[in-house]
């Protein structure tokens, strides 16, 4: 004999089966995308505008060399407005511009 609960059990069972089969349960392109570009993003200390900008052109499929290049070019455009907002000019500006495009 087969109770409502068998029969919700093995329901479940055969879901559970047709899932792990299918591989909806696997992790998409775009989430293994975000893990990695969060991952890079990680190993180069990137930030605030800079992130965003390496994020977006790493999760639209961009190569790592454009990416790069765009968080280079956005890095470039912070700290030179940094530099003037301090007022900075001089052995001053490029020492604070060498430390600040490096990330330190």
């Amino acid at each position: 004999m087969v109770t409502d609960a068998m029969k919700t059990m093995m329901l479940v069972g055969l879901v559970a089966g047709a899932l792990l089969t299918t591989g909806a349960w696997a992790e998409t392109a775009q989430q293994s995308r975000m893990t990695t570009c969060n991952a890079d993003a990680g190993k180069q200390s990137l930030a605030g505008d800079v992130r965003k900008a390496f994020m977006k052109s790493c999760l639209s499929g961009g190569t790592q060399a454009e990416a790069k290049g765009t968080s280079q070019q956005t890095r470039m455009k912070t700290c030179n407005a940094d530099a003037g907002r301090k007022g900075l000019a001089g052995d001053a500006r490029k020492a604070f511009m060498k430390s600040c495009l490096s990330g330190k």
